[in-house]
C-alpha cells in the first residue's frame, strides 16, 4: 500500500500568548492555505527566526494555535542559523534548542522549542489497519525516485481518526531521496 510522502519545510507553531506579542494584541492568523492534515493551514504571516550565527526571513507559521510554540527546522538550517534543533517528534519539545523569533510588533526568545522533527507517517485507524501498523511503531520506508531510491529508517507511525494518510519529511531528507511534488513511499519489512 503506497501513501502520499509530502516535504515539509521550515515553520513555526506559536502559542496565542506569544502570537499576540509578536503580532499585537487579539491577533488572529489568517489562513492562506489548507494543508493535507485536517484542520492545519498555512498562515499569511511570517516571522523571522534568529541564532547565533544568523537569520532566517519569512519563515512561514502554520496554523491553528498551539498551546507550546514549536520551531521545525531541517538540520542544515539549525547548524546555519547556530541553534540547536534536536531530532524529535512534533509536540515534544522538553529539552530542545532556544532562539528568538521576531514579528512586526515584538519579539520572543524561547528557552526550548526549536527541533528538527523526527519524519513520521500520519494515519487514520483504518489506514493503519491497512498498513498492518499500530500507533507508535517505528518502521522503515521505501521511496523510489529517479536515481536517488532510499529508504527511511526510523519513521515513527502516529495513529489518529483526525490524520489523513501521509509521511512528513523535512527538506533534507527530501534533497537527499530527490523527491518531486507528487512523490510516494511503501513500509518495507
Amino acid at each position: 500500500m503506497n501513501f502520499i510522502v509530502e516535504t515539509s519545510a521550515r515553520h513555526v507553531h506559536l502559542s496565542q500568548e506569544h502570537l499576540e506579542i509578536l503580532f499585537g494584541k487579539g491577533y488572529e492568523l489568517t489562513k492562506k492555505k489548507d494543508l493535507s492534515q485536517p484542520g492545519q493551514y498555512a498562515c499569511e504571516e511570517r516571522v523571522t527566526i534568529v541564532g547565533s550565527k544568523k537569520e532566517l526571513k519569512g519563515v512561514s507559521i502554520l496554523g491553528p494555535v498551539r498551546k507550546a510554540t514549536q520551531v521545525e527546522l531541517s538540520l542544515t538550517d539549525a547548524r546555519s542559523v547556530g541553534v540547536a534543533a534536536p531530532v524529535k517528534e512534533s509536540g515534544d519539545i522538553a529539552g530542545s534548542g532556544a532562539c528568538k523569533i521576531v514579528g512586526p510588533a515584538g519579539e520572543i526568545e524561547i528557552s526550548e522549542g526549536v527541533i528538527a522533527a523526527k519524519r513520521h507517517i500520519h494515519a487514520t485507524t483504518a489506514d493503519a489497519k491497512a498498513l498492518g501498523v499500530e500507533n507508535g511503531e517505528v518502521v522503515s520506508v521505501k521511496v523510489d525516485t529517479d536515481g536517488r531510491s532510499l529508504v527511511f529508517g526510523e519513521v515513527v507511525v502516529r495513529v489518529s481518526d483526525s490524520y489523513a494518510l501521509a509521511m512528513h519529511i523535512d527538506t533534507d531528507e527530501s534533497n537527499a531521496a530527490g523527491c518531486g511534488r507528487e512523490q510516494y513511499g511503501e513500509i518495507v519489512r
